[in-house]
């Protein structure tokens, strides 16, 4: 019988042995980095699987990311939807960009200890950055218009995936004011569309194809 948390993920995904064993881990992972830096709020901790593991594969339900596809994790924190995704994705590269390197750090240590070689980390401002994406990813980091201003510049133009190469960010609550400032035509995919918990019931996938 599966961990009650791999049950709610295998729920919605099918899993390998693998990526149930690596899933299962993240939570003592976490929770020991959380004891010395608080990455993840403490006060919620107990639904890590739902509020952090969860919710970042809420992408996987809205793209399907081919083998050798780039994904930029902007703004990363604590490795969220980064590390999450990798584990369901071992064929497609993800980059966590932070400002604060002491997160990058907990990443980096994490991504050792299970084995995931397809995480990079880089300490920079994204601004900086010298490299080239298919998709950019974020979970609540800015609004829209800035996160554009700062990632559109490394999204490739040569698109392969199912979803032309674009911005993928995890949102909440009313976009109405953001999409107005924003000014650029998005998609609005509600993540209660893929997922039953009433978590779910205020947050959204916004995206915005560079095609």
């Amino acid at each position: 019988m599966d961990h009650p948390s791999i049950a709610l993920i295998s729920k919605y995904f099918e899993l390998n042995a693998t990526q149930k064993e690596k899933y299962e881990l993240l939570y003592d992972m976490y929770q020991e980095w959380n004891l010395k830096i608080n990455i993840v709020s403490r006060k919620t901790f107990d639904q890590f699987y739902l509020i952090h593991v969860l919710h970042s594969l809420s992408i996987a339900k809205f793209i399907n990311f081919r083998s050798d596809s780039v994904v930029l994790d902007l703004g990363t924190g604590g490795g969220f939807p980064m590390v999450p995704l990798s584990i369901l994705f071992d064929q497609v590269t993800f980059i966590g960009v932070d400002s604060i390197q002491k997160k990058l750090g907990i990443i980096d240590d994490i991504a050792k200890q299970l084995s995931l070689t397809n995480i990079k980390t880089i300490h920079n401002r994204v601004e900086k950055l010298n490299l080239e994406v298919d998709f950019v990813v974020t979970r609540a980091v800015a609004p829209m218009s800035n996160i554009y201003a700062w990632s559109r510049k490394y999204i490739s133009n040569l698109h392969f995936n199912d979803r032309p190469n674009g911005i993928i960010a995890l949102k909440g609550g009313n976009l109405t004011t953001e999409l107005e400032e924003f000014g650029r035509k998005s998609v609005i995919k509600e993540i209660k569309d893929y997922f039953d918990e009433s978590f779910f019931e205020t947050k959204c996938i916004l995206y915005h194809s560079i095609k």
